[in-house]
């Protein structure tokens, strides 16, 4: 007798071939539109589901898990981070979680990097320069902005993407500082040719380019906060491409605007699309609508691995990427 195949619920679109495949291998039930979910109607789902994969837009907290089903056994998750789900109580009500990690490496990193030339180099300014038509030719004095090389990059978690970004700016000739929980190993040290900080207040007293790498954590909500903000050089820029709660984004607001720090490049906020309006008005800040994984590769890559999980918990094993309380 065919065995009965799972109930999977996505609460968001998914890649095209992501979701031909879910819809043949499971009893997958797909959104058409692509928006986030009510709590409301993510309770409705969690009640009904074996499985539920949810993205960075969706809460799952204490109280929308103790509305789950018994069915649910598995919240497996789109996406690497997941401060969006309560994984202690998951586990304490017998609900696996699983994410996607080491698939965005790469394109996080190009994104950081990206950031950190479009700010030193003032590229939006120019941009926007050329999109109204106000160029009047090229000028000694015009935009000036920073040289990548010789410059002092501080990297803050030292994780696969700190090391990814660390490899990228060793290529653009820029000197590697970072600060981790953890130090390095001195032959990976050695490679990525990075000094290690055991006092991130010295660090960042000392860089010109701050880039954070670190996932969300209690521990490092607001590590970036008006103390430590203002321990940075007053030509010194920071570029964020984590998670926004690492940093006061008020206090940086407040800083930028009194140009005690020269730029920000940020991907993602500390309130989500709720910006900072001020944060919009200012030349010296770019501003990116969460793109750091936006690859048509690494959204597939996320979908392979959120496909391996579930069907390897359907087998009957545990999945490759669980997340248990003591890894976050």
């Amino acid at each position: 007798m065919a065995r009965e195949r799972l109930s999977v619920v996505v609460t968001r679109r998914l890649p095209e071939v992501v979701e031909t495949r879910l819809s043949e291998l499971f009893d997958v039930t797909l959104r058409t539109e692509d928006t986030p979910l009510t709590r409301a109607q993510l309770a409705e789902i969690m009640a009904r589901a074996d499985v539920l994969i949810p993205t960075v837009t969706d809460t799952i907290d204490a109280r929308l898990l103790a509305q789950a089903g018994e069915r649910l056994k598995l919240i497996a998750n789109y996406g690497a981070g997941v401060d969006h789900i309560d994984v202690a109580t998951a586990r304490q009500r017998g609900i696996l979680v699983s994410n996607t990690p080491g698939v965005l490496t790469d394109d996080t990193a190009d994104m950081a990097m990206a950031l950190i030339m479009a700010v030193v180099r003032r590229i939006p300014e120019g941009l926007g320069i050329m999109q109204k038509g106000d160029w009047q030719g090229w000028a000694p004095t015009a935009l000036l902005g920073g040289r990548m090389t010789g410059r002092r990059l501080g990297i803050l978690g030292m994780g696969s993407i700190g090391q990814a970004v660390a490899r990228r700016a060793a290529a653009f000739g820029m000197q590697v500082h970072y600060h981790n929980r953890r130090r390095l190993r001195s032959e990976t040290e050695a490679e990525l040719q990075a000094t290690y900080w055991e006092s991130l207040d010295q660090m960042v007293a000392r860089m010109d380019v701050i880039s954070i790498n670190c996932p969300s954590t209690p521990s490092t909500f607001h590590l970036m906060n008006a103390r430590r903000l203002k321990l940075m050089k007053p030509n010194a820029v920071i570029v964020n491409t984590s998670r926004g709660e690492v940093i006061d984004e008020m206090a940086l607001t407040r800083m930028l605007r009194a140009g005690e720090i020269a730029g920000a490049g940020l991907d993602v906020y500390e309130h989500g699309t709720n910006i900072n309006p001020r944060l919009r008005e200012l030349p010296n800040v770019v501003l990116l609508p969460h793109m750091g994984s936006a690859t048509v590769e690494g959204r597939i890559e996320m979908g392979e691995k959120v496909l391996l999980n579930i069907k390897t918990f359907e087998d009957g094993h545990r999945p490759p990427d669980q997340v248990v309380p003591s890894m976050l």
